[in-house]
């Protein structure tokens, strides 16, 4: 029997992060969890895809697009569950058994893991704090929290929609009762300390609240981007 998940990453000039991240992902394939691996480009120019390949995964390359990324790359994936894991996050230690775990009893509800910055420090305690609270409040866990989701659940929700911004939460609010597991999804902070922690989380919170409010992702981006 095929082992039941596919992993998905979506990247863009990801060659310092990717290694790391897939390094984490070992105990996955000595616990005969992952199938394969699925590398969706958004048009590369560094050896994110010589790293991609040298690992063995499957490489799909197209106009870049988060959405459409994921999209690709889910519709090319075998197993039966799909994990969507962004290239700069690490999952935690131990998280291969909380998967097996969720496969076995979680009666194919879709699942996400907690969030945690790869940072020390108050505000990023903080920050991690209120995103938890928020899929468990709320449901909406955001891609960096990486998404475990049976074939049928993605397929019946319509899968990823092709767009460049919120992608994740358009898909997570067609879906029901999403489990967090115990382990961790350990995220990159680098963007935080670039812009400072309240000023992107506030960022990021006036995203969400426009995007609920209709406007369009391609809108968001620009700004989001800055």
């Amino acid at each position: 029997m095929p082992a039941p998940v596919s992993i998905v990453i979506p990247v863009l000039n990801a060659a310092e992060e990717l290694p790391a991240t897939l390094e984490h992902l070992m105990e996955g394939l000595a616990a005969g969890l992952i199938r394969e691996l699925v590398v969706t480009d958004g048009g590369s120019t560094d050896a994110t895809r010589a790293i991609a390949e040298a690992s063995g995964a499957e490489w799909i390359t197209a106009a870049p697009s988060r959405g459409g990324q994921l999209r690709r790359g889910c519709a090319a994936a075998r197993g039966d569950w799909l994990l969507v894991l962004h290239a700069d996050t690490h999952l935690e230690p131990g998280w291969a058994k909380a998967v097996s775990d969720h496969l076995l009893q979680g009666q194919g509800r879709p699942a996400c893991f907690r969030l945690r910055f790869r940072a020390r420090g108050v505000m990023p305690a903080w920050v991690a704090g209120w995103a938890n609270l928020r899929t468990r409040l709320f449901a909406l866990p955001y891609g960096d929290q990486a998404l475990l989701i049976h074939r049928d659940a993605y397929e019946a929700a319509g899968g990823y929609p092709d767009q460049p911004l919120m992608e994740d939460v358009a898909l997570v609010r067609r879906l029901q009762g999403i489990t967090v597991l115990s382990c961790a999804a350990l995220t990159s902070a680098a963007r935080y300390q670039r812009a400072g922690w309240l000023r992107r989380g506030g960022r990021n919170l006036w995203t969400l609240m426009r995007y609920f409010l209709g406007v369009a992702p391609e809108n968001l981006v620009k700004a989001y981007q800055k």
